[in-house]
């Protein structure tokens, strides 16, 4: 996948970690950036794990984590990403409050994931903006809380704040992160790592709530049917929708057509194939779905720069 030159610096992430912090949530928030980096073939994003006093931060399931104190590691960066999951309250206090505000000027973007939004609403820094949190703490939020613009939303991503509602909606963030920073099809790319989209093909469609939701679905497919391509109208009929409007879609998340995500995907495949084994170049194509690999071979130079034999050398 090709990133865009305007972002070949390496993002800084800081993960502000605290007692009881979900695991489910510290995966979701950094194993996307790792994805990243392996798909990009180089460093995106760098990450550290900081919390306020440094040590051994246990999470709720009893993982540690070592990280450094706040005042240590004095971290500047693009995210910091404010990470607690239970006991929230306890941190809320004039410490943190101070803490948070000196952040404001040191990172690009401030991210409350899980319960994170609570910390960083007490220390002001939602005030008159929208922002989400984990939902068995959402009426509780907006009543401490009037000043911010409270929203039943997943995740609500702002250009300096941002907010989810919990652990498995961290992914979705980060991969929001990802998109705004490397484009819809990168995005899709370190999804699919994750198949996620997967369970949503096999979904009723009435429960599709939105356009991004539609498009990876289609790319699960996409990438489940790569040996033999279904037709655009095909894939629309699994998918129980029109061509037409699945065409809008694509053109509205990735500024693509679906053939033509379709087509980066198999060769994206191709290129994994070239570089992780030792298959014939025929074979990779009969894979990939090409009829011979001289169509595959001529698709891949205009995609990638070079043959699939000079990248494999």
């Amino acid at each position: 996948m090709q990133v865009s030159e305007k972002s070949s610096a390496s993002r800084k992430i800081c993960v502000f970690l605290f007692d009881k912090f979900s695991v489910y949530c510290l995966a979701n928030a950094v194993e996307p950036f790792r994805a990243a980096n392996t798909i990009a073939r180089r460093q995106l994003y760098v990450w550290e794990h900081v919390s306020l006093d440094g040590g051994t931060v246990t999470s709720s399931s009893g993982l540690p984590v070592d990280t450094r104190s706040w005042a240590e590691a004095m971290p500047t960066g693009d995210f910091l990403f404010v990470m607690p999951s239970y006991d929230y309250t306890q941190y809320a206090g004039a410490r943190m409050q101070r803490v948070l505000r000196a952040a404001r000027g040191r990172f690009t973007t401030l991210v409350g994931m899980d319960t994170g939004a609570w910390l960083m609403a007490s220390a002001g820094l939602l005030d008159g903006r929208q922002a989400t949190i984990h939902w068995d703490e959402l009426s509780l939020f907006a009543e401490t809380f009037p000043e911010v613009d409270v929203v039943e939303d997943r995740v609500v991503a702002g250009r300096d704040t941002c907010t989810c509602g919990g652990a498995s909606t961290t992914f979705e963030l980060t991969l929001e992160l990802i998109k705004q920073q490397h484009g819809a099809l990168f995005a899709l790319e370190v999804s699919a790592n994750f198949m996620h989209g997967d369970a949503f093909e096999r979904q009723d469609p009435r429960l599709r709530l939105t356009a991004d939701s539609l498009v990876r679905s289609a790319a699960a497919l996409m990438r489940r049917t790569l040996e033999t391509p279904l037709t655009i109208a095909e894939l629309a009929a699994r998918l129980n929708i029109d061509q037409r409007s699945l065409e809008d879609h694509f053109r509205q998340e990735v500024g693509m057509t679906p053939l033509g995500v379709y087509k980066a995907i198999r060769l994206r495949e191709a290129r994994r194939l070239v570089e992780l084994t030792r298959l014939s170049i025929a074979e990779i194509s009969e894979r990939c779905g090409y009829r011979n690999s001289s169509a595959m071979t001529r698709a891949y130079r205009l995609e990638f720069g070079q043959p699939p034999r000079a990248h494999r050398h």
